[in-house]
């Protein structure tokens, strides 16, 4: 009986050294040397994707595999990469999942998608686009490029981004910016909300409208606006005194929509919602 308790015991013990293996982490590294202005593209199903900058013309990618259910396929193309993390059979959300750490030219653009994320960027010259379902998105730090961003539920956040032409397209996931201005600058969500702290740069056309979601939009009393806020069913509120049009594209109703300027309305301001509510707040 003794013997083969200890046989059991034994066994027991292999499973689950077998099942620790089988589940070890594997850390692979991936180094390309590129041309001006190179182009990467990075797919991973589940698993955040950190993008930096990196001195000289050298692409390093970590790729951190939980188990032996994903692999990494990669292939380069001049100065185009393109990285994937393929799922094997078996694979779920846990060991299916793939952290990458990215070192890219300050003057390469970037895709980059995973479900699960984060995605995160900073300190980038060239193009940058982000696509996920839950991910949460960061992207700070940049100037004179594009921004391209694009999310379920995941929330989005954008931090000193100078000179950019930004778009962001989001289901239900909150979105703020802070510090953000550009030729353009586009927010469109469902259901999340929007919220803006910056000035509005200058000469820039911004948009951010949600059909149920509130914005709340903070800007120095100095800013320089042409705005227009309109909510078919949610309040409006602003604490700025402006300068009304006399003509606008739908009825001025108090309460729930205003449109005027404020200093030199260097810049064009839309702020539009269904059923959420507006508020123009002086920082």
């Amino acid at each position: 009986m003794e013997s083969m308790q200890r046989v059991t015991k034994a066994a027991v013990v292999f499973l689950v050294c077998v099942g620790i293996l089988t589940f070890a982490e594997t850390r692979k590294e991936y180094r390309f040397t590129v041309g001006p202005k190179a182009s990467i593209s990075i797919v991973n199903q589940y698993g955040p994707i950190s993008v930096k900058p990196s001195p000289g013309n050298q692409v390093v990618i970590t790729a951190i595999l939980r188990s032996d259910k994903v692999e990494i396929d990669n292939d380069q193309s001049g100065s185009r990469i393109d990285i994937k993390s393929h799922l094997l059979t078996g694979a779920t959300a846990d060991n299916g999942r793939v952290d990458y750490q990215v070192l890219i030219p300050a003057d390469a653009s970037i895709s980059m998608q995973s479900a699960t994320g984060p995605l995160r960027a900073e300190k980038l010259g060239g193009d940058l686009t982000l696509e996920g379902a839950g991910a949460l998105v960061d992207v700070r730090d940049v100037s004179n490029v594009h921004v391209h961003v694009k999310t379920m539920n995941g929330p989005v956040t954008l931090t000193n981004i100078q000179e950019g032409h930004v778009e962001i397209s989001s289901v239900s996931g909150d979105v703020t910016l802070s510090s953000v201005s550009g030729r353009l600058v586009q927010v469109s969500s469902t259901s999340g909300k929007i919220h803006y702290d910056g000035d509005f740069g200058s000469g820039g056309e911004y948009s951010l409208t949600s059909h149920s979601g509130d914005i709340d939009a903070t800007i120095p009393p100095d800013a320089s606006v042409d705005v227009t806020a309109r909510s078919i069913r949610g309040l409006v509120e602003n604490d700025f005194p402006f300068t009304p049009k006399t003509h606008t594209t739908f009825p001025l109703v108090a309460g729930s929509s205003f449109a005027g300027t404020i200093g030199k309305a260097a810049s064009s301001v839309v702020l539009r919602t269904f059923s959420g509510k507006i508020r123009l707040k002086k920082r």
